[in-house]
């Protein structure tokens, strides 16, 4: 009986290991689409770093539900319909997070950072709030 759940964790971890590892490759291409949106807005301060941020957001939200449905978590169970509408939410929580992040580091009243300064939480920590919750609730 040991033997059987060993191998059944391992198989099921060996799985998460790897959508894991999809859910990166699919992320960071959504990132890479918010930076190439909100870097240029930000930077060359054509609006404000919030506004840049909604904009981003908007272009990494659409390509990150195509990539991570398709992709990430292919093979769950979630219909369209239903996983839709979770991943908005989830994608509402990442928005709320960055959000966070780009006040914290550039707003004048806080750290009055340079534009690129969210960037870093934005590639490094939400990223894993959004893949805990979109493994555990949206494409389960």
């Amino acid at each position: 009986m040991d033997a059987v759940r060993g191998k059944f964790v391992t198989a099921q971890m060996r799985e998460t290991f790897w959508q894991l590892v999809r859910f990166g490759v699919a992320g960071g291409l959504a990132t890479v689409c918010y930076a190439i949106v909100y870097s240029p807005l930000a930077a060359f301060q054509i609006t404000s770093e919030q506004v840049a941020n909604v904009a981003g957001y908007l272009v990494a939200m659409l390509s990150g539900y195509v990539l991570h449905s398709k992709w990430s978590f292919r093979g769950h169970a979630a219909s369209a319909k239903a996983s839709m509408f979770k991943f908005f939410a989830v994608s509402l929580v990442s928005y709320g997070v960055n959000t966070f992040w780009v006040w914290l580091l550039t707003d004048d009243a806080m750290y009055a950072g340079s534009w690129w300064w969210p960037l870093i939480p934005i590639v490094f920590v939400t990223p894993l709030v959004t893949f805990a919750l979109n493994r555990l609730w949206v494409f389960r």
